[in-house]
């Protein structure tokens, strides 16, 4: 049975309310003034504390500080016939529960006791009746969905769900949730293999990324208005959602969405061609000199601001400043924040932040990375943890500090995978566990989307015979050499190149600051 402690100068007036909620299975303690209080709570923790703000002696408020000083865990709810503003704001920063005005009814504080007793359980309780209700629905929509938009929709309603679950132990019920992400995984892939190749055929498209530029960025350029362009590589949209009550600590969302990844969801293909403004078999042959093909050593991102300044100047902007940074680790962020001023007179800061596919990779090869982002609620927990007080946090406040509005996008998500399929082929396939190019391969079909013509989908060929495979779900593609040692190495670990909701519908958002 709970333990409450009542402290009341009129504790004696409040016999009513006892007895009401003890019939409720509540258990009080009471007292009339702040020093018996505090001797009660030197003895024994209580389970909720109920304070009023106004008695003599010692008054609620200096009660309510040495009562944290003793056991700063424990909920205290205050109570006043106050109503300043002033009183409140101390109350609050105090760190307490709740605060209820007198004359209070049984009933307010039978509903702030089950807030902060039962408050969790009763939320895990509603949403694990709110899932089942629309478990039936969710499996009957999936069947018939049949465009982007709709998919888009539901990968919406599936997270919604997820993030929600995340909150609860209800083990049983996310299992059943991830059962019908990889059912809504599978239609999905089958709904784009039928569909990706015809987009390059037809406007009646979602955005992609070549297009993300030119729709987001370009306008407000124009119109006069100082962008900062933040591009966090493989930022999935579960991700997205974890940092967003942070990101609305300090901004205003004007306009959030969803865009379509091209494929292969590599960063490679993806990202360049968000900077350039154009599908990579583009870039190959009308800038050469700015694409480097996958067997070339070096990196093949490090032409990101010559492509973006090319756009630019192809969208009429040519005439405007632009910065360029990209950041791959904590020194080379320092020293982005360090110099930071350096950018308040730029029309657009770029900002290209390698966090969390640092964290996609570490995951794979560093054990301790492995337990603390074991599944897509830890990777979710471990990134809002990470951007909580990151430097990519501190550079998005300056700019909105300076006038900038920010545009927070990425250029491809991730996804975990599990199965492996087998492949065949000569020594110069790509080695991206998601998706092959080349020729004389061999694979199987019901494991992947398959391109025999590159350049229907706007991509790069070395050879007329060159075709292009992605993988599927959350298959990952293995060489027959050595299978079984390169299956447990990258089972259970995050990849990118292929097909899957996580790695194809990819979030943006335009903010400004408060």
């Amino acid at each position: 049975m709970p333990n409450i402690l009542w402290v009341d100068d009129e504790i004696d007036m409040l016999k009513g309310h006892l007895l009401f909620l003890e019939g409720k299975g509540y258990a009080f303690d009471t007292c009339n003034n702040g020093i018996d209080a505090l001797e009660l709570v030197v003895e024994r923790p209580f389970d909720a504390v109920f304070l009023d703000e106004n008695m003599p002696g010692l008054s609620g408020l200096e009660t309510l500080e040495k009562m944290k000083a003793i056991r700063p865990e424990m909920p205290i709810v205050m109570i006043t016939k106050s109503e300043e503003e002033q009183i409140m704001e101390m109350a609050i920063g105090s760190k307490i529960e709740d605060y209820l005005i007198k004359p209070v009814n049984p009933n307010q504080v039978l509903m702030s006791l089950k807030k902060i007793l039962e408050g969790k359980e009763l939320v895990t309780r509603a949403t694990t009746r709110g899932y089942q209700q629309v478990f039936g629905k969710l499996t009957m929509e999936m069947q018939g969905l049949q465009t982007w938009e709709e998919w888009a929709d539901f990968y919406k309603q599936l997270l919604r769900w997820e993030l929600e679950l995340d909150q609860g132990n209800e083990e049983g019920l996310k299992g059943v949730l991830s059962n019908q992400k990889k059912e809504a995984n599978e239609l999905f892939c089958r709904f784009m293999s039928n569909q990706y190749e015809n987009w390059f055929k037809t406007t009646d498209r979602p955005m992609l990324s070549h297009e993300v530029v030119g729709h987001l960025i370009a306008p407000r350029i124009r119109n006069g208005e100082k962008v900062f362009f933040v591009v966090v590589d493989n930022l999935r949209y579960d991700q997205w959602l974890a940092i967003k009550p942070k990101v609305m600590e300090d901004f205003k969302i004007e306009n959030e969405g969803l865009y379509s990844s091209i494929l292969p969801t590599a960063t490679q293909y993806a990202r360049n061609a968000l900077f350039a403004g154009m599908m990579p078999g583009n870039i190959k042959k009308e800038l050469p000199q700015y694409w480097k093909e996958e067997g070339e050593e070096g990196s093949k991102n490090q032409f990101e601001k010559e492509l973006f300044q090319y756009q630019l100047n192809g969208l009429g902007l040519e005439n405007k400043q632009m910065k360029y940074h990209k950041v791959v680790n904590l020194r080379s962020a320092n020293k982005f924040i360090d110099a930071i001023h350096e950018n308040k007179e730029a029309d657009v800061v770029t900002l290209v932040y390698n966090f969390v596919d640092t964290l996609s990779h570490a995951r794979t090869d560093v054990e301790v990375i492995k337990e603390l982002a074991s599944n897509d609620s830890a990777y979710r927990r471990l990134t809002a943890t990470w951007f909580d007080s990151s430097p990519l946090r501190k550079a998005m406040q300056w700019a909105a500090k300076q006038g900038f509005t920010v545009v927070v996008t990425t250029d491809h998500g991730t996804v975990n995978v599990n199965r492996a399929s087998k492949v065949i082929g000569t020594k110069d396939l790509t080695t991206n566990l998601r998706f092959k190019t080349g020729t004389g391969m061999s694979y199987q079909n019901k494991h992947s989307l398959v391109v025999k013509n590159p350049d229907s989908i706007g991509l790069p060929k070395n050879h007329i015979a060159d075709q292009y495979i992605f993988a599927l779900n959350d298959l990952f593609y293995a060489y027959p050499n050595r299978f079984n040692h390169f299956v447990q190495y990258y089972r259970n670990t995050y990849q990118h190149g292929g097909v899957s909701l996580e790695e194809l519908i990819i979030p943006y958002a335009v903010l400004n600051g408060k």
